[in-house]
């Protein structure tokens, strides 16, 4: 959601932590201030950096508001599952925006990824960071940055040479007819509401592979493997052979599966397998289950066994 404001004559001068408040109650002071360093205020297009900005008559202050708290995200030793000096691998947990969007800068994967690599005897330094892959933001699992100059290349190269072996743990409404399949279509975005769907021609070969892991009274955990890596791919392959994620109600999934209540697409990305980008060694990394996926999987097992 995004807030648009234009100062007046009158407002010319005041701060903008105290003029956005007064033209509307919906942001009290101290919400605005927060908003303001994570990055969700804009003016004239630009990301805002002081609360003390002094507003201008008739400029365009934008204020954007992805509804989730306003906390700042950190990386801890345990989100961190490798690093060297050429590449880092971390487990993203739910909830993260992978890169910065316009709602939040601070928090994001990546700022808080440019925090842990930051070098303290050399600030003036930023750190490289090479983003190759991306996970939805309430996607948990997974990732591979590269971080120097020596790997960004071949990391890239490696990812769209589907060099890389991605699997991922799925829960998803119902139980597919066969333990094990395949969905291949092209993928592309459908304008009226920026979804991904299957079209007959111009969008990007897509390729998902499954295998039924565990079935349950209502729904099933899926390993899925992606040889390419297209957007939302998982998401709609599932939705369209009628297995749509538990949790994903942007693509038809349930937000509830009896009396449990799911607040997010159940999707983990669990496994991945590439060759390092300077050694050249395969390598493979493991991302552990997230505890609100863990817990789901461990009521459902219980409930089955209780049956």
């Amino acid at each position: 959601m995004v807030f648009r404001f234009v100062p007046l004559k009158e407002h010319r001068g005041q701060r903008i932590d105290q003029f956005i408040p007064a033209v509307d109650d919906s942001f009290s002071r101290t919400k605005i201030r927060k908003i303001i360093d994570i990055g969700g205020v804009h003016v004239a297009g630009r990301r805002l950096r002081k609360c003390s900005y002094p507003v201008q008559t008739g400029e365009q202050i934008e204020v954007y508001v992805d509804g989730r708290p306003l906390d700042i995200f950190s990386l801890t030793p345990e989100n961190i599952i490798y690093q060297d000096p050429y590449i880092v691998v971390v487990n993203k947990p739910p909830g993260v925006e992978t890169q910065p969007t316009p709602a939040r800068y601070k928090g994001t994967l990546y700022e808080a990824l440019l925090r842990h690599l930051a070098n303290p005897f050399r600030p003036q330094d930023t750190p490289e960071i090479g983003m190759a892959q991306r996970l939805d933001r309430d996607t948990s699992g997974v990732l591979v940055f590269s971080i120097h100059s020596k790997a960004h290349k071949n990391l890239t190269q490696s990812v769209a040479s589907h060099q890389v072996e991605k699997r991922y743990l799925a829960l998803v409404s119902g139980c597919p007819e066969t333990d094990q399949g395949a969905i291949h279509s092209l993928l592309a975005r459908r304008r009226a509401d920026n979804l991904m769907k299957s079209v007959e021609k111009g969008g990007k070969e897509a390729l998902t592979r499954y295998r039924v892991l565990q079935t349950f009274p209502d729904c099933s955990l899926l390993e899925v493997e992606i040889p390419t890596g297209r957007s939302h791919q998982i998401r709609v392959h599932l939705k369209e052979i009628g297995h749509p994620l538990l949790g994903d109600t942007r693509y038809g999934g349930p937000d509830r599966l009896g009396p449990l209540s799911i607040g997010r697409q159940m999707l983990h990305a669990w496994t991945i397998v590439l060759p390092h980008p300077v050694h050249g060694d395969v390598l493979k990394w493991e991302a552990p289950v997230p505890p609100d996926m863990n817990s789901l999987v461990e009521t459902l097992s219980g409930s089955a066994q209780a049956e």
